[in-house]
């Protein structure tokens, strides 16, 4: 498959009931931007289908909101579901095959309100909402994406305070979250199995390729395997082992029912970091996490640095969790470069690593790009641009970047086109060891 990946509240447009158009109502995104508007898409989302299709591609990943489907507590729109089955529609009148998150970051104001995943009744409120959204599309989509980053929800919103609901250093409290998403992910995988038997039902899962400044010293290795298994591994764990590793269980629960609750792996790449041992930053888990100054960059993020663009970033990552024996797919890999500058090199390299993958029997089905269309970037709003195609969010106009016609030649070859040679990156994968 080759495809884009999209979310829902950064394309469509005044998505009023969710707690991110709250935060940024209340002036809390970095840029100090809000979504307004969008790429419009709850009112002319076969604008950019039309794109998709031009492109030769033949997938798109999109998420459903689920304060637009169930904007009160057990009150369900019809409109709101009437309007997605038309989206649904749309795409395959275009030959491309749609993938349907169902958790994409945002949560309704009224489940925000009672604790989001750390209220008692957040699994059963989840699989109430999966159900109604499988009955009501399972004869338009048959692949599932049941949560998207459950590690950046939980780290960004409860340890670093990027994220709603801004929470800092609440270690324990993230943990819970990602216990309980976990549970809720495997709660939706029965759930729609039950409806759908031979749906295809996984979540996807961001991983950071983590590089040891030194990697002879022995506490610099350590210091960075434990920043990439807390941020890679645990929910991994929990969904494949029914379990975490050590003392971290304790803080999760019993969580045995996870285990085996996927069809496929899910991974969002976009790079790597570097780790050093720093006794000054406890926050961080005693770890110093940069970006060098002479790292390939696209656009410059707004106070916290984006991964390194690096060549052997897809291979360690895709190594790594086709261990687990499942099929995999690259449900997210992008840069932010509106100059593209840099975006053409990634897309290159990106197909070269997936060709030698596949020809070593890894197997890996499917690429989606992040993203079709410049979006609202949450808590960095406007300033990172990962569209193929530029957007004017104040006309809606859109131009197609010299990326997007590299991209359809691929789509079109199914990733045959010319691909260089693989640079040299020197990556040591600290994706667990």
């Amino acid at each position: 498959m080759w495809g884009i990946s999209t979310a829902a509240h950064q394309v469509e447009g005044n998505n009023h009931n969710n707690q991110w158009w709250e935060w940024e109502a209340a002036g809390r995104t970095r840029s100090g931007e809000r979504s307004g508007l969008a790429c419009d898409w709850w009112q002319n989302a076969e604008r950019d289908f039309d794109i998709a299709r031009d492109l030769n591609l033949n997938a798109v990943r999109l998420s459903v909101e689920w304060s637009r489907i169930e904007p009160r507590c057990g009150e369900w729109d019809a409109s709101a579901i009437d309007r997605y089955r038309q989206m649904l529609r749309g795409l395959h009148d275009r030959g491309l095959r749609p993938w349907i998150c169902l958790h994409h970051f945002t949560n309704p104001l009224w489940f925000e309100n009672r604790g989001a995943f750390l209220g008692s009744d957040s699994i059963d409120l989840f699989a109430r909402f999966t159900h109604k959204v499988a009955e009501s599309f399972i004869d338009l989509c048959s692949d599932w994406v049941t949560f998207n980053e459950p590690n950046v929800y939980a780290i960004l919103g409860y340890q670093l305070g990027e994220f709603p609901p801004g929470q800092k250093g609440k270690l324990v409290r993230s943990l819970r979250v990602l216990a309980n998403m976990a549970r809720a992910h495997a709660r939706a995988y029965d759930v729609i199995h039950k409806l759908q038997p031979d749906a295809n039902v996984g979540w996807t899962q961001n991983y950071i390729v983590f590089q040891p400044v030194n990697e002879r010293g022995r506490l610099n290795r350590l210091a960075c395997d434990i920043q990439s298994y807390f941020y890679n591994d645990i929910f991994t764990d929990l969904v494949h082992r029914g379990r975490t590793r050590g003392l971290i269980q304790a803080f999760c629960g019993e969580t045995s029912a996870v285990r085996g609750r996927t069809d496929y792996i899910g991974v969002n790449l976009y790079g790597r970091v570097h780790v050093g041992l720093s006794l000054r930053r406890p926050a961080t888990l005693f770890a110093d996490v940069h970006i060098p100054p002479d790292a390939p960059q696209g656009d410059q993020p707004i106070g916290m640095p984006f991964p390194e663009i690096t060549p052997g970033s897809i291979t360690a990552v895709v190594e790594h969790v086709a261990k687990l024996g499942k099929p995999v797919y690259v449900l997210e890999n992008g840069v932010p470069d509106s100059a593209d500058r840099i975006r053409p090199w990634l897309l290159t390299n990106a197909v070269a690593e997936m060709r030698d993958l596949v020809s070593r029997g890894i197997d890996l089905r499917g690429y989606f790009h992040w993203t079709l269309t410049d979006n609202f970037e949450w808590n960095q709003g406007w300033h990172l641009r990962f569209g193929l195609v530029e957007l004017d969010p104040e006309t809606q106009a859109r131009r197609l970047r010299s990326s997007a016609h590299l991209y359809a030649s691929i789509a079109k070859t199914n990733g045959a086109v010319e691909s260089g040679s693989l640079a040299e990156s020197g990556t040591k994968s600290r994706v667990s060891q």
